[in-house]
């Protein structure tokens, strides 16, 4: 089953802890800013302490005829009576005196007046709301006589309407703010997730073409240069060389069938040639054998390359080592090919030093890599051409074979690739293309190099590094 896609894992995970902590931050703003103006009205109703009534009330006795009196003389004298209700209200909590004039009658429900009364220190703080529906904090003070006696309690109330209606006000603000911030970065985010999502699936399904074998298939259209442009570079760079390396495999397979239908055609041909004239002709009969012989030889070289190939791309190419004479390996490659570059019409120029070459390697593999690039020359130089081989020994712990020719040369831009599987520069040319690979990778088990260098229509110049008296301890001879 499908997972979700990028876009909703997004929208499921960051998306909604942002939007949890818009929630978060909004109450707790909002929470801050009530705490804030409900504490300033509250500020301003306890600044009306008890000890400021004591001296105005204690001038009128200790009865309730004085306390009246007292009491209608403060709310007269009161300043503040157009923020702030006042009530006066006698020991059983009957309101006595208001401040806007009105007497009131009604049962109130009054928290703060049995707080004050209760309490040690005579104050008592409540908010809620008047019969009428009118929300209210109100501070109550009661005041004793010096007896202890309770005289009554003086009630300032603050209408918080308006700051109610200021609080709403904030809060649809913050809501707003915060519903303009979430829309900003979901809008945002969906943005530049889908410039991420929309690459990606062009990725997979160009990746999907890919794997299904259309190499031609490339990703165009995205334009920056950053982490997914490079993958997108990276994927039209291996449907390239995927792309090249299948022609240069179905070339490989069309070029090694060419290979072997040839020799085996011509076994066939002279198979049925010595099988209709028997023994009546021995001329024909010899050189019909020797036809075969090397045409049978010349197979088998080919399978031979076709599974160091093999073996070379699986890792499992492996030698035989042992103390050899390289320059005396070359000698005998050298002497087998001779009479074809005569027969060819080449002249060979051969140069090499009298001195031994020792060296730790396997004798039938370092044949190969001196067969296959004097084959090479040999394949590539026209009658009347020059192949030379030098070799020289510049110090005790090098040999260093250089093989060149007059041939046709190889192109600049072919140069870089010889050395790959299945690639060949010169198509007119028989061979399966993996000879000098194969070459190039005896030369890196025996820790020598192979250089090549050409100018196109000048010639090649191939040159062997090996390594001399490198013979190992005698714990470390083994097969590798």
């Amino acid at each position: 089953m499908k997972d979700r896609g990028i876009m909703y894992r997004w929208l499921r995970s960051v998306a909604s802890i942002v939007l949890v902590l818009l929630i978060a931050v909004s109450i707790l703003v909002f929470m801050f800013l009530r705490s804030y103006y409900y504490g300033a009205a509250r500020m301003t109703v306890e600044v009306l302490s008890p000890s400021k009534m004591s001296s105005l009330f204690g001038l009128y006795g200790a009865s309730n005829t004085g306390f009246e009196d007292a009491a209608r003389d403060y709310v007269e004298n009161f300043s503040g009576k157009d923020k702030i209700a006042l009530w006066v209200l006698n020991s059983d909590g009957k309101v006595i005196v208001s401040s806007n004039g009105f007497s009131i009658k009604d049962e109130v429900d009054m928290p703060d007046f049995d707080t004050a009364v209760a309490s040690q220190e005579g104050t008592g703080n409540w908010i809620g709301r008047l019969p009428s529906g009118e929300k209210i904090m109100a501070y109550t003070c009661a005041y004793r006589y010096s007896s202890g006696e309770l005289g009554g309690a003086i009630r300032y109330m603050v209408s918080l309407g308006a700051i109610d209606e200021q609080l709403y006000f904030i809060a649809a603000l913050i809501i707003g703010i915060a519903i303009l911030m979430f829309a900003a970065l979901l809008i945002s985010g969906l943005l530049f997730i889908r410039s991420i999502v929309n690459p990606v699936k062009a990725i997979g399904e160009t990746a999907k073409k890919i794997a299904g074998g259309d190499f031609s298939s490339a990703i165009d259209g995205y334009k920056h240069k950053d982490e997914i442009g490079e993958l997108c570079d990276t994927i039209n760079d291996m449907a390239q060389q995927l792309s090249q390396t299948e022609n240069m495999k179905n070339e490989f397979i069309s070029t090694v069938s060419h290979e072997l239908r040839t020799p085996l055609t011509a076994i066939r041909g002279w198979g049925e040639t010595l099988q209709q004239i028997g023994d009546s002709d021995p001329a024909t009969t010899k050189r019909g054998m020797e036809i075969i012989i090397s045409e049978a030889t010349r197979l088998n070289e080919m399978v031979e390359e076709l599974l160091d190939f093999s073996r070379m791309s699986s890792g499992g190419l492996k030698l035989n080592k042992e103390k050899i004479d390289y320059l005396a390996e070359l000698d005998e490659v050298v002497f087998s090919f001779r009479d074809r570059m005569v027969r060819e019409g080449i002249d060979f120029k051969y140069n090499v030093p009298t001195l031994p070459a020792p060296g730790y390697g396997d004798a039938a593999r370092i044949k190969q890599v001196f067969i296959n690039i004097i084959d090479n020359a040999i394949k590539y130089t026209d009658q009347g051409g020059v192949i030379g081989l030098l070799a020289e020994i510049p110090e005790p712990t090098e040999l260093i074979v250089t093989v060149y020719d007059t041939g046709c040369g190889i192109a600049e831009e072919d140069l870089p690739h010889i050395r790959e599987k299945f690639y060949k520069a010169n198509t007119t040319v028989r061979g399966s293309g993996i000879g000098l690979a194969v070459c190039d990778e005896i030369m890196g088990l025996h820790d020598g190099k192979m250089e090549i260098d050409s100018v196109f229509g000048q010639g090649t110049t191939v040159k062997l590094i090996l390594p001399l008296n490198n013979m190992p301890s005698a714990e470390g001879k083994e097969n590798t």
